[in-house]
């Protein structure tokens, strides 16, 4: 099958890397500066350090040349970089079935991705959202990991699904698109916080807490918007939130280990060099949790330290300090 991978960052050029194993896989990026850096090292030092570019991984910066053919594309960009991506390929007049792997809301109006999609791409495209509990260094290794397909169309998943799937990236499929979004998005929110709470020194049953309460948050908006509750229980819910929030490879949990000390956010973004979908979907949560009377307070809390680090004390102690309550 020929794909064509869009967007270079970590997820992007490892799940290529993955996959031209078995397929003919073109990655695109729109930095030609960029692309032609891949090419002359055959790496991706910035976003995927020590992994190497198979020779029959195709880099191109040409996007109607990526997608010329491709009978799947990949969609590997963030969130809010989602629509112009559709838009350029709308200008290329190429089309093929899309996956996305962006996990958060596109910022101005709190939408998810299905929603952006419905707006660019006509409703003739098949279209399925992956997610699940991965980092991009491991896939790229080959290590084992379980992900969850998502798509309103049964009959498309079931297709493409076994191009995506090997012994050592189990796909699994789901109906619930919104479900497995919100829990991608919502899970780096939650890891921002394990963050803060691992920075501060709070301990392990204190993360273990935040976790769990963490999950009934996410649960609760995904539901308000129309999701299943067993997806949160799921590898897209409960288990890309145990790893965003315990795994050392966490972008946004670093971000919360940098405010912690009180480092401001601008520099902690500076620091980490890629970009951390928790920063900014947690204002998007927080502003649509209001709207549909969703209480999250973690998601707030996140919100007061991302405005000023110096508040993360303070957030923690009025989360501590909350009324007593049954916990169903």
């Amino acid at each position: 099958m020929i794909i064509a991978v869009l967007g270079a960052g970590a997820w992007g050029t490892s799940i290529s890397v993955n996959l031209c194993a078995r397929h003919e896989v073109r990655l695109w990026a729109r930095d030609a500066a960029l692309v032609a850096a891949l090419r002359a090292g055959r790496s991706n030092p910035r976003y995927l350090p020590g992994v190497s570019l198979p020779p029959p991984l195709v880099l191109e910066d040409d996007l109607s040349r990526a997608l010329d053919g491709a009978e799947l594309a990949l969609a590997a960009v963030t969130t809010n970089g989602l629509r112009e991506t559709l838009r350029r390929v709308k200008a290329a007049e190429r089309s093929a079935p899309l996956i996305w792997l962006c996990k958060g809301f596109e910022s101005e109006q709190a939408k998810l991705p299905h929603q952006v999609c419905a707006e660019e791409l006509p409703a003739s495209v098949p279209r399925a959202v992956l997610s699940g509990p991965s980092f991009a260094e491991e896939v790229a290794r080959g290590l084992p990991a379980a992900l969850t397909l998502a798509s309103s169309d049964s009959d498309f998943a079931r297709t493409a699904a076994p191009a995506l799937h090997s012994p050592a990236l189990r796909v699994y499929l789901s109906e619930d698109v919104t479900g497995v979004e919100v829990a991608g998005a919502v899970k780096n929110v939650m890891a921002i916080a394990a963050g803060v709470s691992d920075g501060l020194g709070l301990g392990l049953s204190a993360r273990a807490a935040l976790i769990t309460r963490g999950l009934a948050e996410m649960t609760r908006l995904g539901v308000a918007l129309g999701g299943r509750p067993e997806t949160f229980m799921g590898l897209a819910g409960a288990g890309d939130l145990i790893l965003t929030c315990t795994g050392d490879l966490s972008r946004n949990r670093r971000v919360g280990l940098a405010l912690a000390r009180r480092t401001p956010l601008a520099a902690a973004l500076a620091e980490l060099g890629h970009a951390a979908e928790g920063v900014h979907t947690a204002r998007a949560v927080a502003r649509l949790a209001e709207r549909l009377a969703v209480e999250m307070p973690i998601t707030r809390a996140v919100c007061r330290v991302l405005d000023d680090p110096r508040q993360a004390r303070a957030a923690v102690q009025e989360l501590l300090a909350r009324e007593q309550k049954s916990e169903y």
